[in-house]
């Protein structure tokens, strides 16, 4: 895709003034990084950084139907969801294949805020709307994506500093739950949610808001971070990315994700993974501590007494732990810890060890 498709956000400016490396992702030119990838991840696990996710999809949805709606379209239970909080769920399509991973915000008794990836939007959009005019019409769904900027502010020194921008106090907001705020002066929404295994926030503000919160956030010490050491963060902490570790051929049950599947309630899917459940997964997605320098990538194949055994969905190295470490999918039966599998690097096989995941986990307070 060439640069001039590609869509910016509104710290796009920001982002160049800073003179971050800018790359083409998910249809939007993004920040990969502003210096070392590494010493961005280390900021964040020590105090904290902030980074631009405002490609992802912000899409409210609401009205009489909305709550069944979402219920049918995804794993998780959404009619138990209380207001202010938020749960993390699959979209999955009638084959129990992941469409997206989504994150869901009640804000009110019918109204809702789904957040999905940046890749994914077009087809979740197009999904939550076939689904409307089948069985939920009176629902309304709004994208409101490019008109606001979303800035994921991590690590362990953000609930302190969030409270030194807001008076509503965003220290005491419980882990997974959203809130109307005041943020430096202007009017936001608040999740504390993350996607680094550290405590942290999504702020959205307008989409003019968004370079003034930023410069803010640097100035009070946070550092700006770019795709790349979201990357090393989101797979120390086993996070899935959805276009490598999950996607249309992979199912809940089989990336680990069962807990954030009710199979004792009816939605797109069910019928599939009920059946998975009982008959058990072929394969599962798995820790690997690689030995040697060589550093797994995506799509590389798992090998076991030369046989193909699966293949690597994430591969990098772990500033925090200072190895390489990786994930993919295994047959099942290789798939318990201790394992010994090869990976083909190249031509040349490299031992690995499954390991229990996650990789990274922070210490609670």
């Amino acid at each position: 895709m060439s640069t001039q498709t590609l869509q910016r956000t509104a710290l796009y400016q920001t982002h160049v003034g800073l003179k971050a490396r800018m790359v083409p992702f998910a249809g939007w030119e993004m920040p990969v990084q502003y210096g070392s990838i590494l010493e961005e991840a280390r900021a964040v696990r020590t105090k904290g950084g902030l980074f631009d996710v405002s490609h992802m999809g912000r899409v409210y949805i609401s009205g009489p139907h909305a709550t069944d709606l979402l219920d049918w379209i995804q794993t998780g239970s959404i009619g138990s969801l209380k207001e202010t909080r938020a749960r993390y769920s699959l979209v999955c399509d009638e084959k129990g294949g992941i469409i997206d991973d989504t994150v869901t915000y009640r804000l009110a008794p019918d109204r809702y805020l789904l957040v999905c990836n940046a890749s994914n939007r077009p087809a979740v959009l197009a999904w939550v709307d076939r689904w409307r005019k089948q069985k939920f019409s009176q629902t309304t769904i709004d994208d409101v994506t490019t008109k606001t900027v979303m800035i994921a502010v991590q690590g362990p020194a953000t609930a302190a500093l969030m409270d030194t921008l807001s008076p509503d106090k965003p220290s005491a907001m419980r882990y997974f739950s959203g809130a109307d705020a005041r943020v430096n002066g202007k009017k936001a929404y608040i999740g504390r949610t993350g996607y680094t295994g550290e405590d942290g926030y999504e702020v959205i503000v307008d989409a003019a808001d968004g370079p003034g919160l930023w410069k803010t956030l640097m100035d009070k010490g946070m550092a700006a971070c770019g795709l790349g050491s979201r990357d090393v963060l989101r797979l120390e902490a086993a996070l899935p990315l959805h276009g490598n570790d999950i996607d249309l051929t992979t199912t809940p049950l089989e990336a680990g994700l069962e807990r954030f599947v009710k199979l004792d309630k009816e939605f797109v899917g069910a019928g599939i993974l009920r059946q998975q459940q009982a008959q058990g997964v072929k394969r599962k997605l798995v820790g690997l501590f690689p030995e040697g320098p060589q550093i797994p990538r995506h799509n590389y194949l798992v090998k076991v007494n030369g046989k193909d055994a699966g293949h690597i969905t994430s591969g990098g190295y772990s500033p925090t732990l200072d190895r390489n470490i990786a994930m993919g999918y295994v047959s099942h039966e290789f798939s318990a810890p201790g394992s010994k599998i090869q990976i083909d690097i190249r031509g040349r096989l490299s031992d690995a060890t499954v390991t229990p995941l996650p990789f990274y986990t922070r210490k609670k307070d």
